[in-house]
């Protein structure tokens, strides 16, 4: 069996993407099954900087195939924030529900159209030489008025996305997988995988 490494100790990430990649006969590691792994600072001005910075040097650093993603939500009407700032939107410390109330602050006097955002997410597979490949999934949609739901993370009870009514924290694990910006990556990234094997 094959071994990929994800460049993530997010819990909920390592989570979705095993789910995702099980029928794939990899065995998925984390950040958590290998010691001393430096942390990557993610301070580029892409999605797709961030990913490959970080699949780049932890498969470097490890000897291991790796998988990074980075993520996040691109709101139209506030210029594309928070976008790479979405994991510390309301600052370098802030939780999932910080973050969230910031956003509903910022949105509340847009309505209608003025709401749609989507979510993006590049994946980036770098060998253990550093050679890195990138693709890129986005789920369209736009801003609830109120948090819904208590399934996902993030800005999961916020996003409703297209041809939907409910929030993705509202939807079942396997649909949001199947409809998600990650999701959508990962389809792209399993024929990057199979060239691994």
């Amino acid at each position: 069996m094959n071994q990929i490494l994800l460049a993530t100790r997010n819990r909920h990430k390592i989570e979705e993407l095993q789910q995702m990649l099980k029928d794939m006969n990899i065995e998925v590691l984390s950040l958590d099954d290998v010691s001393d792994v430096p942390v990557v600072e993610e301070d580029g001005d892409t999605f797709a900087d961030n990913a490959s910075k970080k699949a780049r040097l932890t498969a470097i650093h490890t000897g291991y195939n790796c998988l990074a993603d980075d993520s996040g939500l691109v709101v139209d009407a506030l210029e594309g924030q928070p976008g790479v700032y979405s994991a510390r939107f309301a600052g370098e410390e802030a939780s999932d529900q910080k973050n969230n109330q910031k956003l509903l602050q910022m949105m509340s006097s847009f309505t209608g159209e003025k709401r749609r955002a989507r979510f993006v997410c590049v994946i980036a597979l770098s060998d253990p030489r550093g050679n890195v490949q990138t693709v890129e999934g986005l789920c369209e949609g736009h801003i609830a008025y109120a948090e819904r739901g208590t399934g996902g993370f993030g800005y999961d009870p916020l996003f409703i996305p297209e041809g939907y009514t409910k929030t993705f924290a509202e939807l079942a694990p396997e649909e949001k997988n199947r409809i998600s910006h990650r999701g959508q990556a990962l389809l792209k990234a399993k024929k990057l995988l199979e060239k691994l094997r």
